[in-house]
């Protein structure tokens, strides 16, 4: 039996599986439990934000913006000492 000849095809890098990359630095994926009304509430956000400006944010975008916003703000925060203290404290500065 005659070996079969084998074709040579130009390789083509192979495409990459899952969500195109959007991120421009270094991140990791992390799970958060959060309560239904956060959640409803991040949906009503970025539905109004997509409504009014056409604009598509995701929930993870609202959260990151949020965090480098208070990083940003160079408030201090560290004699916070609950989740509770820390809501009143940032509510407090957004208020005025």
């Amino acid at each position: 039996m005659a070996a079969r000849a084998q074709r040579r095809t130009p390789t083509r890098p192979r495409a990459k599986r899952g969500r195109p990359r959007t991120h421009r630095e270094a991140w990791t994926k992390v799970s958060v439990v959060m309560f239904e009304r956060q959640v409803l509430e991040l949906d009503r956000l970025t539905t109004t934000i997509r409504s009014k400006t056409g604009a598509h944010l995701t929930r993870a975008e609202v959260i990151r913006a949020l965090l480098d916003a208070l990083n940003e703000s160079r408030l201090d925060v560290t004699r916070v000492a609950s989740g509770a203290h820390l809501q009143r404290l940032l509510a407090q500065k957004l208020a005025g």
